[in-house]
């Protein structure tokens, strides 16, 4: 049996995590509540899981070639 090492086992979490952050970022930033603090702090929950979604699809596209 042969593993990939890295990224992409978790390939599912990352992206329906990053989802979920983008969407309620989306639903949020229309209410009265929304400020450049909670901006920052989804930003910097965000930014990890979009480069590890660059990342596995960067992996699934060399793999595939």
């Amino acid at each position: 049996m042969v593993t990939s090492p890295g990224l992409p086992q978790y390939g599912a979490a990352v992206v329906v995590g990053l989802i979920a952050l983008l969407s309620l970022k989306e639903v949020l930033s229309a209410s009265e509540h929304w400020n450049k603090a909670l901006n920052s702090s989804f930003n910097l929950a965000i930014l990890p899981l979009l480069f590890c979604f660059i990342s596995i699809v960067t992996f699934k596209v060399v793999e595939i070639i």
